[in-house]
């Protein structure tokens, strides 16, 4: 859902009181499931994008590298996008396998917040992925969220016309994907100092930081390197936004 449509100034607007406080308090406050207060969305900052996967159709919303593998779906009251099988998909350059970027929307600087759900088996690359600053399939960047890290694994990538490069400085041994259902996800991206902090869970500690400049304007979206997973909850706040000039990226890479 593109964010992009005002309510006219005479319309009078009513709120409950409570929600009232609450909203001066913080329009953009967010809780993380530890109840700790997420940081403020910065004042310059407005929502330009939301997805809470209400209905099947959301999915169209999304330009994947085989939408064969990914379907709609809801449960307990939570509606979301899954990527249930390995796309056949044949990159150009060592990347993941499994993409669906928000379609007609491009960002630079940004934080994307979101709920993943990872669905496969425990091992040590057991991952889902969050892209962003996506110009095209074989220029982006991507944080890969695994059980272990190495440097193939659990780390923030750069993918720049050759096989994907680790450019994170900080990161953990790895994250617990069955320590919970649901995983609160938040990206703080700064092009002009290059920051890119990731937070899973406990949005005070980024769990992964890098500093790169290398790609301004791209799209969004997640996936996984060749495992299964859920997207819910979708929030994309920005300066500012535009579309892309291209269409769907991955026409060449899609395989019958």
């Amino acid at each position: 859902m593109r964010l992009n449509q005002t309510v006219p100034s005479n319309i009078p607007i009513k709120m409950n009181p409570s929600l009232a406080l609450l909203f001066l308090a913080g329009t953009c406050a967010l809780y993380s499931d530890n109840g700790k207060v997420a940081p403020s969305i910065p004042e310059n900052y407005k929502l330009v994008y939301k997805q809470d996967f209400e209905s099947k159709e959301s999915l169209d919303e999304f330009v994947a590298t085989d939408k064969r593998v990914w379907k709609w779906g809801e449960e307990k009251g939570i509606g979301f996008i899954e990527h249930f099988g390995k796309s056949k998909y044949k990159y150009e350059v060592r990347s993941p396998f499994n993409i669906a970027l928000v379609d007609g929307i491009e960002v630079k600087d940004f934080i994307l917040e979101a709920k993943l759900r990872q669905t496969g088996k425990e091992y040590g690359h057991r991952d889902m992925c969050v892209f962003y600053n996506f110009k095209d399939r074989s220029h982006f960047y991507y944080t890969h969220i695994a059980s272990v890290t190495d440097n193939h694994a659990h780390n923030c990538f750069v993918v720049n016309g050759n096989p994907r490069t680790k450019i994170s400085h900080k990161t953990t041994q790895g994250h617990n994907w069955s320590s919970r259902e649901w995983h609160d996800f938040r990206l703080v991206r700064e092009h002009s100092t290059g920051k890119i902090d990731v937070f899973v869970n406990d949005f005070e500690k980024p769990i992964m930081r890098a500093v790169d400049k290398t790609f301004e304007w791209g799209r969004v979206g997640f996936g996984s390197f060749d495992d299964t997973g859920r997207v819910a909850a979708v929030r994309l706040y920005a300066p500012e936004s535009r579309k892309p000039d291209d269409g769907d990226p991955f026409v060449e890479g899609r395989q019958k």
